[in-house]
């Protein structure tokens, strides 16, 4: 599937407008939506990576008329209903809620601090042994593609395949997105942080020796030629 979300590098969506830091939330649905998202999250019934899927996943012409948090809830909607947390009629109200099981492990107000304070790392043990040291010469898959799953979720961007770069840090070993997003497992392997300069990544970089730093999995890197 084309991802919609993957704009790096991609003409005729306009120049990148920064917003101020204040205020937080520039609507006050904003916040309910956030809460809302967090909330359904906490039931159990999918991760960060299938939620991230859910997202991208939206009709191209959804996702690209809706703001930031109208993605979140169509999302949040289509996943609540896959899942049968509710009913599509429950959701459009066209019939009355009925009791749910998941009534016992909803997040209740005072357990929220908690929560997020603890969030939700990602580490996780692996059998894989980490190929690649700080300093080393890489280069990224040529397709920036699923390998598990055909049109399915990853982290490697498409401006970034077939990129070489240096890798920075090594992060230990991670929950792989491509199998996580698809309830296929954890399948953890090593983790880096790799530098791409500009050149590499742009045809005509406004500053070439600037650096993009982007958190990329093992299984998309080769050493570079």
């Amino acid at each position: 599937m084309t991802r919609l979300h993957d704009m790096g590098g991609r003409y005729g969506d306009g120049p990148v407008v920064p917003e101020p830091e204040q205020p937080l939330f520039h609507a006050p649905w904003h916040k309910r939506a956030l809460a809302i998202t967090l909330a359904a999250g906490a039931l159990g019934k999918w991760n960060i990576d299938v939620s991230r899927h859910a997202r991208e996943c939206l009709a191209a012409k959804d996702y690209a008329r809706f703001s930031y948090y109208e993605k979140w809830m169509a999302a949040l909607a289509d996943l609540l209903v896959e899942t049968g947390a509710v009913t599509r009629d429950e959701l459009s109200g066209q019939a009355a809620p009925a009791p749910s099981p998941l009534g016992a492990k909803r997040l209740a107000a005072a357990d929220v601090a908690t929560v997020l304070a603890t969030g939700g790392p990602a580490d996780r043990a692996s059998t894989v042994a980490p190929r690649f040291s700080p300093g080393d010469a890489v280069a990224t898959r040529p397709i920036a593609a699923n390998m598990l799953v055909d049109g399915g979720h990853t982290r490697l961007p498409a401006y970034a395949a077939g990129a070489r770069g240096r890798v920075l840090r090594y992060h230990g070993t991670h929950v792989l997105p491509d199998a996580s997003a698809h309830r296929l497992g954890d399948a953890a392997e090593p983790l880096y942080a790799v530098a791409f300069p500009a050149s590499e990544l742009w045809s005509h970089p406004e500053h070439p020796r600037d650096e993009v730093i982007l958190d990329l999995w093992q299984s998309y890197l080769e050493p570079a030629a």
